[in-house]
C-alpha cells in the first residue's frame, strides 16, 4: 500500500510540475479533479439510494472552475449568482417529478456537491492567480499534505488513543497531534514563499493543520453513511480523487482569504 501509495504520489507531482507555471493548464487541471471527485461523490449518494442530480450537478459544478480559469465573470462575484441559479434550475426540475417524496434531500445534496467539492476547489485556482501565486500554491500543498504524512507516520508508528472510532477507525490522537506539528514545520518551512512573520506562520500552521484533519474527517464520515471505504480507485494506494484533495477543500478557501485580505 505504501509503494502504490508513494507512485500515486510521483505521478501527481510530475502532472503538477507540468501544468503549475501555466494558468490554464493549472485551471483545467483543477477542473478536472473537481469533474471525477463530483462524480465520485454523487455516485456515494447513489448508493445510499438518494435521487441527486448527478450530471446535472457535475455539469453546474464545472462552470465555476472554469469560469475563474478563463475569467468569465458576469459579476464580481459571479460563482455565487451562478450558485443561486442552480438552485432555481433544480426547483423548477421539481415540477415535472410524479413524487413529491425526497425533494428538499435530493435539492440539498446536490447543491451541496457543487458548494463542497465544485466551489471550495475551485480557491486553489484563485490562489494560483494571487501574486507569486505559484508559491503559495505549494506552501498550501505542502503545509497540507505534510501534516497528512506527519498523521500517517505518527499514527502509524505511535498511534494508541483512537480519536473518533465511529468515523475513521485507524486515526488515533497521537496522529492527529503529529499531524499538527508536521503541518506547522511546513509553514515555516515555507516561510520564502509566504513572507510572513513567525507568528502569522504558526497561526498559519496550526489552522490549516486543523482544517486539513477536519476536511479529512468529514469525509470519512460521509464515506461511513454511504459505506464505502474509498471514495474511488483513481490512485491506487489513496483511493478515489476526493480522497486527495478532501484536506484541501478548507483549507483551500481559508488559506486564499487569509493571504489575500490579511497578509496582502
Amino acid at each position: 500500500m505504501l509503494i502504490k501509495r508513494i507512485i500515486s504520489s510521483i505521478i501527481l507531482l510530475c502532472i503538477l510540475v507540468v501544468t503549475i507555471s501555466v494558468n490554464w493548464l493549472f485551471g483545467l487541471l483543477v477542473t478536472a479533479f473537481t469533474i471525477i471527485g463530483l462524480y465520485e461523490f454523487f455516485t456515494m449518494l447513489e448508493k445510499k439510494g438518494i435521487n441527486i442530480y448527478k450530471y446535472f450537478g457535475i455539469v453546474m459544478g464545472t462552470i465555476i472552475p472554469l469560469s475563474i480559469t478563463f475569467r468569465f465573470e458576469l459579476t464580481k462575484n459571479w460563482e455565487f449568482l451562478f450558485i443561486v441559479l442552480a438552485v432555481l434550475f433544480l426547483i423548477i426540475m421539481q415540477f415535472r417529478r410524479r413524487d413529491n417524496s425526497g425533494v428538499i434531500m435530493d435539492i440539498s445534496a446536490t447543491i451541496f456537491g457543487i458548494l463542497y467539492i465544485a466551489w471550495f476547489l475551485s480557491f486553489l485556482i484563485k490562489i494560483r492567480y494571487l501574486s507569486g501565486g505559484i508559491g503559495l500554491f505549494l506552501s498550501l500543498l505542502f503545509i497540507t499534505k505534510l501534516g497528512d504524512i506527519g498523521a500517517y507516520f505518527i499514527g502509524s508508528k505511535f498511534g494508541k488513543t483512537l480519536l473518533i472510532p465511529r468515523i475513521s477507525p485507524k486515526k488515533t490522537i497521537e496522529g492527529a497531534i503529529g499531524g499538527l506539528i508536521f503541518s506547522v514545520l511546513g509553514a515555516f518551512i515555507s516561510q520564502p514563499f509566504l513572507n510572513a512573520p513567525n507568528l502569522h506562520l504558526l497561526f498559519l500552521g496550526i489552522s490549516l493543520g486543523v482544517l486539513a484533519q477536519l476536511g479529512d474527517l468529514s469525509e470519512s464520515l460521509m464515506k461511513r453513511d454511504c459505506q464505502v471505504k474509498d471514495s474511488g480507485n483513481l490512485l491506487p494506494g489513496m483511493g478515489g480523487a476526493l480522497d486527495f484533495i478532501d484536506s484541501l477543500l478548507f483549507t483551500g478557501p481559508v488559506f486564499y482569504f487569509y493571504m489575500s485580505t490579511i497578509l496582502k
